[in-house]
């Protein structure tokens, strides 16, 4: 049976396509905790995927409109969000319809385009609907430490990657399932990389005279 969620394809690819290449639209199965449809998917998303983790997820409580809230991408770009509950027939939340907005390029424009791009500041985080996306705790640590070197990924050097490695160590992200793929596929390394370089950069932080 196809599910409710299908009817909604059309108007997210419109919208995808209208705003090409900025805008990313993604619908969240809430029957079967999956993202059931991407469009222009720059976040590394494909429709299969959980859609924030491996408990699922629930909309029960939320207001029909969440957002606009601030994201980061996998590449440390800033993404102006905005997310609504889609309902059936007799008001049960059966899928979320989500919006990401690339706000990096209209940013660059400057002020003419500022009422377009302004988050509040300080910025309000994601609802705790989307706090258990694991996928969103590991881009906004890749984003803060390049926001704090004012780069690029593609400007770090190897030294600056082993000690990303070990600061996304340090919050644990390792620890969780499907974390290494999806930070091997943003570094461009493969997993044995990782955990080679990993190895050697405890080693390396290390007191001489200790042992692991």
């Amino acid at each position: 049976m196809t599910s409710p969620i299908h009817a909604h394809i059309p108007v997210a690819d419109a919208i995808a396509r209208l705003f090409f290449p900025h805008v990313e639209v993604v619908l969240h199965d809430l029957d079967t905790g999956q993202i059931a449809h991407i469009a222009n998917g720059y976040s590394k998303r494909r429709p299969g995927d959980a859609s924030l983790n491996d408990d699922g997820i629930s909309a029960e409580g939320e207001a029909d409109i969440i957002g606009p809230y601030a994201k980061r991408n996998w590449d440390g770009r800033r993404l102006k969000s905005i997310t609504a509950v889609l309902r059936d027939t007799d008001g049960k939340a059966i899928g979320l319809f989500c919006i990401n907005q690339d706000i990096e390029t209209f940013a660059a424009l400057g002020d003419q385009l500022k009422a377009l791009t302004t988050l509040p500041d300080p910025a309000p985080a994601a609802s705790p609907l989307m706090a258990g996306d694991w996928r969103e705790t590991i881009n906004g640590v890749i984003g803060d430490y390049l926001s704090e070197r004012n780069t690029a990924l593609a400007g770090l050097a190897s030294g600056d990657i082993d000690d990303l490695l070990l600061r996304l160590e340090a919050r644990g992200i390792f620890e969780i399932r499907n974390a290494v793929p999806y930070v091997a596929e943003i570094l461009r390394l493969s997993r044995a990389t990782i955990y080679n370089r990993l190895a050697a950069a405890r080693s390396r932080r290390q007191p001489s005279g200790e042992t692991a």
